[in-house]
């Protein structure tokens, strides 16, 4: 099973750490497209401050990040479960799973980066800025670059086990699965239930996704489709409701009434 993760707009900056060696992080197909991003980021960064904050969606309160990122080739490092910070990291809090479930955690877990493409938890990367809707100058939408490279990523890191995608929509645009893998996908969206009425939370869709992906690593369960999934997170306490297939995969709506 592998389970994909958004990354987060918020960070924790690595106070201490080797600088960044593309050619050891997980995934070594993705190492072209994320010299190619870096180089762009950095060079946008490097140059006018208010030009760079622009174009990254940054306030001018924050030009800070702009210089966050010039310095990305020399900047310390740590794993990117502990760099990638907010409400579902919180949530999920990796560094205080059980030792089988961090094992877990390390062969399952992948999250989705716009500078990187697609990283493991215990790959060292740094704090940078940079959307996923962001466009660089020389290189064009960061999305269009790894819509064309992530393919053989998904496709060593899924296997022939089941894809959890708990990515947001902006993310899920950097890449879709085929419809030949539709019957092993299973997309994940929180509802929060108040007097009958459902509605989409931010908050409680990120904090929700955190506890259910630590609860399936703590279980160990290794559903081969979305029903079986169904069926694991109602066995551990959620009340679940299983879509139609579709040549995208299955929906599975984990409806809470409280975070």
């Amino acid at each position: 099973m592998l389970i994909v993760l958004p990354p987060s707009e918020g960070k924790t900056v690595p106070a201490r750490g080797k600088s960044l060696d593309l050619a050891a992080l997980s995934f070594p197909s993705l190492t072209e497209p994320r010299e190619r991003v870096l180089d762009a980021l950095v060079d946008l960064s490097a140059g006018d401050a208010a030009t760079a904050a622009r174009t990254l969606g940054v306030g001018r309160t924050q030009l800070d990040l702009v210089e966050l990122n010039a310095g990305l080739r020399a900047a310390p490092t740590a794993r990117a479960d502990r760099v990638y910070a907010g409400v579902l990291y919180d949530a999920l809090d990796v560094a205080t799973l059980s030792t089988a479930a961090r094992r877990r955690a390390t062969a399952r877990l992948a999250i989705t980066s716009s500078l990187f493409g697609l990283v493991r938890p215990g790959d060292r990367i740094q704090a940078y800025r940079l959307s996923g809707d962001a466009v660089l100058p020389g290189l064009g939408p960061v999305a269009a670059v790894w819509r064309d490279a992530l393919a053989p990523a998904f496709a060593d890191a899924t296997g022939d086990g089941l894809l959890v995608d708990l990515r947001s929509t902006m993310y899920a645009a950097f890449w879709r699965p085929p419809a030949a893998l539709a019957k092993r996908v299973a997309t994940v969206r929180v509802l929060h239930e108040v007097n009958g009425r459902r509605q989409v939370v931010s908050h409680f869709n990120k904090a929700t996704k955190g506890r259910i992906v630590r609860a399936l690593l703590e279980d160990g369960g290794n559903p081969r489709a979305p029903a079986g999934l169904a069926e694991l997170l109602g066995r551990l306490g959620w009340r679940v409701e299983v879509g139609a297939p579709t040549a995208k995969g299955t929906q599975l709506d984990v409806v809470v009434s409280e975070v």
